[in-house]
């Protein structure tokens, strides 16, 4: 273990991951993020500082020598689809949580209880909508922690959120609608899921309180749309509360559908969070929720709130051949939920996250005082605004420097999937906002983080 760090860290520092000056986690946080001994750490540390890599003085601790490391030698060339691509030293796109911070023990001690106390029929064949210890969970949860109103036989447990979008998509075609409103900024596999059940997406224009839902009576035929009301993606802002209830009237009036995603809800910063818009009207408005950025993706724990009227549609879909999640894994985020852990877990993961979002602004406030941030008061991205005609050339230069991210332009509806930020065909007129980043400060683990902030810091214009 010791020898593997070594090797690591001087190929940081060689291949400048690690640049000259960059101060280095202490032995004791390192140890306690990578799992191991705090003496090796320490050893290794040592043992880079004896061979001239790294410096270590008291009251500045360890930090990269100021010298020139000469490069590695040029590997071979080779044609692009001859091998897999480099990751990135840094990772700074949104979507992902701190993967590193997911709580090993707590996880393995509920599981041990849930399994301990599970009945035997728990390891048969389940039904569609899920584990009832599971279902009785959430409706506490959901009514405690996001002001859902429901009960636990309206709830279904889904494989994460794709496969209850892709549910309810699926619902909705077989009932006839063609149409759904989107906002038009979001997440274009999102839009893919829809389309591939047969519907439309038609953009809702996005400003600074959120999807304009006053535009969805001129949408003929439209009578479905989703949103991201507390915490709109990827802009960060949070439907106005003019909106909120302007579009559960207009989806009584027109007896439709509201899609509630509420991806992040939980991480909110400077004020408490904003409820579930379910709670205005459990009838017209179908949430969704997940695990993916509270605990961690790999568990493909989701679920749905479903209107009374859609329950039964709903469950025929999702068992006539949906992949269900296992029955352990939902034993145990019941149990996880109701000993406590998971209110424990979030609430120190908003801690962290906060005190990233804090680094990332005093970063910029000192390195690149021009740029304006903007969506910070929750969730786990910000916006960081770009002079007009920058956002591509930002993106290209710090994939360069070894730095991933993603522009906004990238979430524009009918943009190119791939990032390039062009419209496409199925563009039906999404208004533009500008050129800016959306930077992700959940995915780096703790002890890269500095270091994705210096090499962001250096991408920026200016």
């Amino acid at each position: 273990m010791r020898a593997a760090l070594i090797g690591a860290l001087r190929d940081a520092v060689r291949s400048g991951r690690l640049a000259p000056g960059t101060r280095l986690p202490s032995s004791r946080s390192l140890a306690a993020d990578l799992g191991i001994a705090r003496n090796t750490v320490a050893d290794a540390y040592g043992e880079l500082v004896a061979e001239g890599w790294l410096t270590a003085r008291q009251g500045s601790g360890t930090r990269v020598a100021r010298r020139v490391v000469p490069p590695e030698p040029a590997p071979p060339r080779t044609p692009p689809t001859a091998g897999p691509r480099r990751r990135p030293a840094y990772d700074l796109r949104p979507g992902s949580p701190d993967v590193s911070s997911f709580p090993r023990a707590a996880w393995l001690s509920a599981a041990r209880r849930a399994l301990t106390a599970a009945p035997h029929d728990a390891f048969a064949y389940g039904g569609p909508a899920g584990r009832p210890e599971l279902r009785r969970a959430l409706a506490d949860y959901l009514a405690r922690a996001r002001g859902v109103r429901t009960d636990p036989e309206r709830i279904v447990v889904c494989a994460g959120f794709k496969q209850g979008l892709a549910v309810v998509s699926r619902v909705l075609r077989a009932g006839g609608e063609r149409d759904v409103a989107v906002e038009s900024y979001g997440l274009n596999f999102h839009w893919d899921l829809m389309r591939r059940a047969g519907l439309r997406t038609m953009p809702l224009p996005v400003d600074d309180r959120g999807a304009r839902t006053d535009e969805l009576a001129g949408l003929t035929g439209v009578r479905t749309v989703m949103l991201t009301p507390a915490h709109q993606f990827p802009t960060g802002v949070s439907l106005h509360p003019d909106r909120r209830a302007a579009v559960v009237d207009w989806a009584s009036r027109a007896g439709g559908l509201v899609v509630e995603d509420d991806y992040d809800g939980e991480f909110r910063y400077d004020r408490n969070p904003v409820g579930a818009l379910q709670g205005l009207d459990p009838e017209r408005v179908l949430y969704l929720g997940t695990s993916s950025k509270s605990l961690a993706p790999a568990l493909r724990l989701g679920w749905m709130v479903v209107p009374a009227h859609l329950m039964d549609e709903v469950l025929a879909v999702q068992g006539a051949g949906e992949w269900p999640t296992g029955a352990l894994e939902q034993l145990t985020l019941a149990e996880f939920l109701e000993s406590g852990a998971y209110d424990r877990h979030v609430r120190g993961m908003r801690l962290r996250y906060r005190r990233r979002r804090d680094q990332l602004v005093a970063a910029l406030a000192e390195r690149a005082p021009r740029v304006r941030v903007s969506g910070i008061a929750a969730g786990l991205h910000a916006v960081l605004q770009l002079p007009p005609g920058t956002e591509r050339s930002v993106v290209q230069g710090a994939a360069w420097q070894g730095l991933a991210m993603d522009g906004l332009s990238r979430f524009r509806h009918g943009a190119d999937p791939r990032g390039a930020g062009e419209p496409g065909a199925e563009d039906l007129g999404a208004a533009e906002l500008g050129d800016a980043l959306v930077v992700g400060y959940g995915t780096p683990p703790d002890h890269a983080f500095t270091g994705a902030l210096e090499a962001l810091c250096r991408a920026l214009p200016g």
